[in-house]
């Protein structure tokens, strides 16, 4: 029986299995999304999620924890700048896993495991006219010097003329 043993053999001794997760895990953090079997996609969960978690911590310590796993400066970066600030307000649950049918040679189920990318509740509160006017200010070129000095003198006279008018 094995009550209370947790994680996957997956037919490999220890040793090749470590190393194929710390794979799994760098190939998944930088692409964001993997191709692989079910089981293996299941057990690539939790460490993925353990070391998101150490992501978030944002420490020294955690940033040596997470080198020392992933062997690879540039995805340790990736994963506390940019991977780790998405995941704040999440407590668990950092990947996704989509059943993708059989593997033709062998019938293995194959899945896609991706990470959870949800958007942020600014991005979200943001009405549509809002978004429309920022992507504007982003297209319109600005107008240099005098183009805005005079636009400038020609707001304060349109005010100055409403207020006479009054």
């Amino acid at each position: 029986m094995r009550h209370r043993v947790a994680g996957r053999k997956l037919s490999r001794h220890t040793q090749h299995r470590e190393l194929m997760f710390r794979n799994m895990v760098v190939s998944l953090l930088e692409h964001e999304r993997i191709k692989t079997t079910l089981a293996k996609g299941k057990e690539l969960r939790s460490w993925a999620d353990k070391i998101i978690s150490l992501g978030k911590k944002a420490n020294l310590h955690a940033r040596r924890q997470a080198f020392a796993l992933l062997r690879n400066e540039s995805i340790v970066k990736k994963l506390f700048d940019e991977i780790a600030p998405k995941m704040k307000d999440r407590e668990g649950g950092y990947t996704r896993i989509y059943k993708m049918g059989w593997r033709q040679g062998d019938g293995a189920p194959l899945s896609l495991v991706e990470l959870v990318t949800v958007p942020s509740q600014e991005q979200k509160k943001k009405s549509p006219v809002k978004k429309a006017k920022e992507v504007l200010q982003r297209v319109v070129p600005k107008k240099k010097g005098k183009e805005e000095e005079k636009e400038k003198k020609e707001k304060k006279e349109k005010e100055s003329s409403k207020d006479k008018s009054k």
